[in-house]
């Protein structure tokens, strides 16, 4: 028997944390940071659940702060064992949690300056310095190799098509003739997506867990484009300029190629396109390099010669001075910064400065959970606060979600019908209540599968 305890991601998108206990082996997936909501950002700084020293391995699905974010705390509090994922996951999580970790440094720095928090002195979640020695931890390897973890468990990646590098963990149990696997899915991608593989269709699952971001909703693809287009035009014509709050790691990178791709067939003009983000502009870098990584339509046009993320008038804002700049600019220009969903980083001071201009305009590309500073601008509210300060929404709000990199629950679904037996019990995570079980409702009306949606802290008996 095995069993798998939820330490995170249910009820909400972030902090995904599952422990699996299988032959005298503790695994954790997953070691994310929580986000969003008060009481869930306070599981931040809580004992976590299980002492670190225990744990034997980690395997991380991906680079994205809600996936890997605790991992230097984690380290600190005495993990010391491997954290095993792909090689573009170990380049990418170097660089957001180095990022990450500045950030909260500086954020504890202005709290204390500026007397808002109601701690003394306000402390990062972890330094700059924790964040280098986890990553001395990691031990990446390739797609499809095998990770013996005893002489009856192993592992193997399977791409999840949802950020350069993202991950399924496969994890198979084999004692003799009988055979046992199950899935964690992490963030499932999308099929037929702007430089990323479609995700690896996997078979012969016993247990399944997977997110429900998107559980309860549908991608409206039918005229994306055109309402990207739509965008860019209206924000030239109200005279102001275009905001773009956006994850820095794969959400960055996919605007670009679009922009660059619409500016080349004329669709809209070439605007002067400010990066304001480091890690989006380390990030960018790495998916340069790993161009091989990624569809056969990114690397058709890289052989072409064609610089598949640069518009022509890109600037890459690497320095303060250069970040502080842009606020001097009133219109027809283009800002991408991060975080996506306003938790932190740059994008904090350019909204201090864009929202109160009913000229300016804010386009989301990305999920915004429940909480963030993202969900309340998009539900209307007149004002939000950032850095203590009420900052009244005055710019023009605008929403795109054929950006997600997360399927819809269709093309869940769709996923879900090429296995070949039925899953003997099939877990929803990584999803707001709503979301999770609407997700498990369509599973069981579809397919008449076992479906069980956890709760934080709960524990299932597994027979692997």
């Amino acid at each position: 028997m095995a069993q798998l305890s939820f330490l995170g991601a249910v009820g909400t998108v972030t902090g995904s944390r599952f422990l699996l206990e299988v032959d005298g082996v503790r695994m954790l997936i997953d070691c994310g940071m929580f986000q969003g909501q008060k009481e869930n950002r306070l599981r931040n700084w809580e004992k976590f659940p299980i002492p670190p020293s225990s744990i034997d391995h980690v395997f991380l699905t991906h680079a994205h702060i809600d996936h890997a974010g605790y991992l230097p705390r984690l380290c600190n509090q005495g993990f010391k064992g491997k954290i095993h994922c792909t090689r573009p996951t170990a380049d990418l999580a170097r660089i957001m949690l180095k990022d990450s970790a500045h950030i909260q440094e500086e954020d504890a720095e202005w709290a204390n300056k500026k007397g808002f928090s109601k701690h003394k002195p306000a402390l990062p979640l972890f330094t700059v310095r924790d964040a280098e020695r986890c990553m001395q931890q990691f031990e990446p390897v390739h797609y499809g190799e095998r990770l013996d973890i005893t002489d009856k468990v192993y592992m193997k990646f399977k791409d999840a098509g949802h950020l350069l590098g993202s991950s399924m963990a496969d994890i198979r149990v084999e004692d003799g003739k009988r055979r046992r696997k199950i899935l964690f899915c992490g963030d499932l991608g999308r099929p037929a997506r702007a430089l990323l593989r479609d995700p690896t269709q996997v078979y012969n699952v016993d247990y399944l867990v997977i997110e429900s971001t998107y559980g309860n909703r549908l991608h409206d693809d039918s005229n994306f484009r055109e309402e990207f287009i739509r965008v860019i035009h209206e924000s030239r014509e109200r005279g102001g300029v275009l905001i773009i709050p956006s994850f820095a790691v794969g959400r960055t990178q996919t605007v670009l190629y679009m922009l660059r791709e619409l500016e080349t067939k004329g669709f809209i003009p070439s605007l002067p396109i400010y990066v304001d983000s480091p890690m989006a502009i380390d990030a960018l870098d790495i998916y340069e390099r790993r161009i091989k990584q990624q569809n056969l339509s990114s690397r058709t046009l890289t052989i072409k010669g064609i610089k598949v993320f640069r518009p022509q008038q890109l600037h890459i804002c690497d320095t303060r001075k250069k970040s502080q700049a842009i606020n001097d600019i009133q219109k027809d220009a283009i800002i991408i910064s991060s975080s996506g969903m306003v938790t932190a980083g740059r994008i904090m001071h350019h909204l201090i400065n864009r929202l109160p201009n009913p000229k300016d305009t804010v386009l989301f590309v990305g999920y915004q959970a429940e909480g963030t500073r993202g969900r309340t601008m998009l539900e209307g509210e007149p004002t939000v606060k950032i850095y203590g300060q009420h900052v009244p929404i005055k710019a023009k709000i605008e929403n795109l979600s054929g950006f997600s990199g997360h399927a819809d629950y269709d093309e869940m679904l769709a996923y879900l019908m090429a296995f070949n037996k039925d899953p003997e019990n099939v877990f929803i995570v990584h999803g707001e209540k709503d979301a999770s079980l609407s997700l498990a409702n369509k599973i069981r009306k579809q397919y008449k599968w076992n479906v069980t949606v956890p709760a934080f802290g709960d524990t299932a008996e597994l027979d692997l």
